[in-house]
């Protein structure tokens, strides 16, 4: 079962930047989707941003061009660059594992579409304020 491990939340003013950190133990990779989500109190889960084995990303609108996803498959280790960060960016943010399936792809709103399916961390709140 795929064990997954975020770090680097924390708090930041409007304009901020964090980067968020996930270690990811017993999976292989080219049978995943991994990617990142998040869910602010009263709110779905929002897809972030997904990949692909193949290295291929999809964001969401929300965070297209502010968002940067990374990993270093060397030490198993998924990362995401957030800049330029709103208020609205407020949530916790989880790491994310998706067994590939016919009828899902690795793109970021298909990542959380089917709870059940998703293997996720404890999540690391990310607080921006204004």
């Amino acid at each position: 079962q795929v064990r997954l491990v975020e770090s680097g939340g924390g708090s930041v003013q409007a304009g901020g930047s964090l980067r968020l950190s996930c270690a990811v133990i017993r999976y292989t990779s080219s049978t995943y989707c991994m990617g990142w989500f998040r869910q602010a109190p009263g709110k779905e889960r929002e897809g972030v941003v997904g990949i692909d084995s193949d290295g291929s990303t999809s964001y969401a609108d929300s965070v297209k061009g502010r968002f940067t996803i990374s990993q270093d498959n060397a030490k198993n280790t998924l990362f995401l660059q957030m800049n330029s960060l709103k208020p609205e960016d407020t949530a916790m943010y989880y790491c994310v594992a998706r067994p590939k399936i016919a009828t899902l792809t690795c793109e970021a709103p298909d990542l959380v579409r089917v709870a059940g399916l998703m293997f996720r961390g404890q999540g690391t709140q990310v607080t921006v304020s204004s």
